[in-house]
């Protein structure tokens, strides 16, 4: 149970603020690695459902700020969230565990069934699965989108931003990186023009800050005072970059060193760190990219591989960009980058591709949180961000667009028992409120039966 904060002595809370033991937070961190599932948008409404909601760990402004800055990012937004949190509640070694068990899960559980897909070929028991599990990842986003769209969407100014983004990405084609710049050039004026429409204290957030409000008091509520670890110095984020930078280097250095600088490995290291500065937009902003270089160029796995990567690591909680751990597995396992031991260089593989693809986050979080913390309340610097999570929305649901174009008419056919399915997981999801799991499991079960039919 958290403790109330701790007080000078005058009633005043003192510098600790609150707390939350290191220990319980750790079970939660490592609970969410287990039961992320959903893709960013499923990831960040659980985390949202879970610490704003039932814990109050943090409130609903100090959540969405944080969240922000996650979207402005390179990178899986909601593993930075769960690290930004972390950071902010346990300083440094809090944001390290709460990234670390957040992926955890994901990627032993992929290096398990890309051994076992390399090793027994075909995933047949798979399908049924498969065939009721990605009609409920469309339900799960878009129900994702509809609740972040409740909290965020506070005016027609926010909800045209979020339906311009929809249109920009899903008809315009046009790239995440320009769409979060229009936001972000949209908010800068409207925070000059029209600065009540993009307070980030007004609507929204009134039942955290409102007398007799549905929700207590949060321990990191909307006036916490910054604790001392998060302010901001220009030495701190310089000393924190320089270990950030030391650490990518000395690693590719290592690779370099061990199996040399020209071969699978240290090629891996090089590819991703550059993919893990792509990924404005979530995974499949930079899938494409991954594509390109995983299949076309270096010939690490075949298209058809790629694409069975990319539903194993749909079917898995965590960041849907771990599927890039598929990709190193694969590629150490066929070009032998350990000889005679195709297992562990594929082990080794994911564990390349993981590493260069997740630490820049911790870097990012933990380098920049303290200048993020800074700008509370400085609506000139708030404005944009609230534009961009109001463009965030519109880009979620053209994820989920994009979800039942492939799920709903994979060959051109409407696949009706898939619609069904997701209506029936959106019902669920929306009006009754289930749990993620609960639907999937649902869901998986429902694909199995159908995956019979005559």
């Amino acid at each position: 149970m958290a403790k109330p904060p701790d007080t000078d002595g005058k009633g005043k809370p003192s510098a600790s603020l609150f707390y939350v033991p290191l220990s319980q937070a750790i079970l939660y961190w490592l609970k969410l690695g287990f039961i992320s599932f959903g893709g960013p948008a499923g990831q960040i409404a659980m985390m949202h459902a879970e610490l704003v909601e039932r814990r109050r760990w943090i409130s609903e402004q100090r959540f969405l700020h944080a969240l922000n800055y996650c979207m402005l990012l390179p990178g899986p937004e909601a593993t930075q969230l769960a690290i930004y949190i972390g950071w902010l509640m346990h300083r440094t070694l809090g944001g390290i565990v709460a990234g670390i068990l957040f992926v955890l899960p994901s990627l032993l559980l992929l290096i398990a069934l890309s051994w076992l897909y390399m090793a027994y070929g075909s995933l047949p028991a798979v399908a049924g699965v498969l065939y009721g599990m990605k009609p409920a990842v469309v339900a799960i986003v878009l129900a994702a989108a509809w609740r972040i769209g409740q909290r965020t969407l506070r005016n027609r100014l926010l909800a045209a931003i979020a339906l311009a983004a929809f249109i920009a990405i899903s008809v315009l084609r046009l790239p995440f990186p320009a769409i979060v710049a229009s936001a972000a050039l949209l908010g800068w004026l409207g925070g000059r023009l029209r600065p009540q429409a993009f307070s980030l204290g007004a609507g929204a957030h009134a039942a955290t800050a409102a007398p007799g409000a549905s929700h207590p008091p949060a321990l990191i509520d909307d006036h916490t005072p910054t604790p001392p670890h998060a302010r901001f110095s220009w030495a701190g984020l310089l000393r924190t970059s320089a270990a950030g930078s030391a650490l990518m280097a000395l690693a590719w250095l290592l690779l370099a060193w061990l199996f040399g600088a020209d071969r699978t490995l240290a090629q891996m290291g090089w590819f991703f760190s550059k993919a893990a500065l792509m990924t404005f937009g979530g995974a499949y902003a930079v899938l494409p990219y991954v594509y390109q270089g995983g299949v076309e160029h270096f010939q690490w796995l075949s298209a058809a591989q790629m694409v069975d990567g990319l539903a194993l690591g749909e079917t898995t909680p965590g960041p849907l960009i771990m599927v890039v751990a598929f990709v190193g597995f694969v590629g150490a396992w066929t070009h032998d980058a350990i000889a005679g031991q195709p297992a562990l260089a594929g082990v080794l593989g994911a564990l390349v591709a993981a590493w260069f693809t997740f630490v820049p986050s911790f870097v990012f979080i933990l380098a920049g949180g303290p200048l993020v913390e800074s700008t509370r309340g400085n609506l000139r610097m708030t404005a944009p961000l609230t534009a961009i999570a109001a463009a965030v929305v519109g880009v979620i649901a053209s994820l989920a667009l994009f979800f039942g174009s492939h799920v709903f008419r994979p060959a051109g056919q409407w696949e009706w028992p898939a619609l069904l399915i997701a209506a029936a997981a959106a019902i669920a999801l929306m009006r009754f409120k289930q749990g993620t799991i609960r639907v999937l499991i649902a869901c998986a079960i429902a694909g199995i039966v159908l995956s019979y039919r005559v």
